[in-house]
């Protein structure tokens, strides 16, 4: 494995990292944007902002990304390999980019580097794992654990807090609005309301945008510091000059590794470009075509997609941002009235979501077979 190789691994997974920027973070910022309370570009440098605190507070995510799904024991995992799973990632990401559907970024990383391993594990479904358990549920590895089960699971969760918070607070605003006091009733009213969940809606934003960073930066963290591990332990990193040795990874016993702070930082500097450059066609999805939203709906949305994916983060699932803030904004909806919801919109998200997984692997997957063509004598 050369330099000139890991080198292109980093920049291909960094280019990955740019098209999340404009893919994903729109959807943690669109509730914000849709309410008027920020302006898009007020809400680009909020996200910056809390992205880059995000990628930087712990790397549970990444270790998950770079040693829990693949077993490096059954598949050699080279760059042209990583490289394959990305490319994998990125078209898929492109393709609903373009279409201004909101699929996970995340399952796309996921599912290209799951059919990238088959591929290079010449169709050995064992270079998966599926399933390792461990001492508590969140401790353990594989697919079902940390993708399948939570894929399922913390959407309705979005769906179930967001609906609950949402009838939480229309409950409160018509407890105030019974009250005879005329000083009481104020706060009932539209106005205040408006303008005070406009102000609150800054912190959920806040929370929305450090969560991301903390589940969707590491990803591509994991990626980059597997290629870097990879290259360590092959040698190839030998021969760097004393200042480049910050590019060495090492791996312990576990397989595992610490994530350095550059990683972290190039990640989430690129992260925070990409949403500066081309959101907008999700964040009109999820902020106008799917249901009509004001500073109280974009709160409780925020609020509660930023708790489920804080709650993954801290314990290394890598959730899609896309999955939770789309089925908050649901549950916010139909909270607010059933009719509200475009349910043909909702649709052609669901359907991106299930064929996100299987596309990107077998987009990957057809690459690295490419290439093994290309490449056998």
């Amino acid at each position: 494995m050369s330099l000139s190789l890991v080198l292109l691994v980093i920049a291909v997974a960094l280019v990955f990292e740019y098209i999340n920027g404009f893919h994903d973070t729109a959807n943690s910022i669109a509730t914000v944007v849709a309410t008027k309370v920020l302006s898009p570009g007020q809400a680009v440098l909020l996200a910056a902002i809390t992205n880059l605190l995000g990628a930087l507070w712990g790397t549970a995510v990444a270790k998950t990304i770079s040693s829990g799904l693949i077993d490096a024991g059954m598949v050699d995992v080279t760059p042209a390999l990583l490289i394959c799973a990305l490319l994998g990632a990125t078209i898929w990401d492109l393709i609903t980019w373009w279409r201004g559907l909101p699929s996970s970024s995340s399952h796309a990383l996921v599912g290209g580097l799951c059919g990238a391993a088959l591929a290079g594990a010449h169709n050995n479904w064992h270079a998966i794992i599926w399933s390792q358990p461990g001492v508590h549920w969140w401790d353990g590895k594989g697919m079902w654990p940390k993708v399948i089960l939570p894929m399922i699971t913390s959407p309705l969760a979005g769906f179930v807090i967001g609906f609950a918070i949402m009838g939480a607070l229309f409950a409160i605003i018509a407890w105030i609005g019974a009250r005879k006091n005329p000083q009481i009733q104020k706060f009932g009213r539209p106005r205040f309301v408006n303008m005070f969940f406009g102000k609150a809606q800054i912190f959920s934003a806040s929370a929305m945008g450090l969560s991301h960073g903390m589940n969707d930066a590491q990803k591509t963290m994991g990626i980059i510091a597997l290629a870097l591990a990879g290259a360590t332990s092959a040698g190839s990193l030998d021969q760097l000059p004393g200042f480049l040795h910050f590019l060495r990874v090492e791996q312990d016993a576990n397989k595992s590794f610490d994530i350095a702070i550059w990683i972290k930082v190039i990640c989430a500097l690129t992260m925070a470009a990409g949403t500066a450059a081309g959101g907008w066609r999700i964040i009109k999805t999820l902020g106008h075509k799917m249901v009509k939203l004001h500073p109280i709906n974009g709160f409780a949305a925020e609020t509660s997609s930023a708790a489920v994916i804080l709650a993954a983060s801290s314990v290394g699932i890598p959730v899609s941002t896309t999955h939770n803030i789309s089925a908050a904004i649901m549950g916010v909806g139909v909270a607010k009235n059933p009719n509200a919801i475009k349910w043909t919109v909702v649709e052609r998200m669901v359907w991106a979501w299930l064929l996100t997984i299987p596309i990107a692997g077998a987009l990957a997957y057809v690459m690295v077979r490419g290439v093994q063509m290309l490449t056998t004598p």
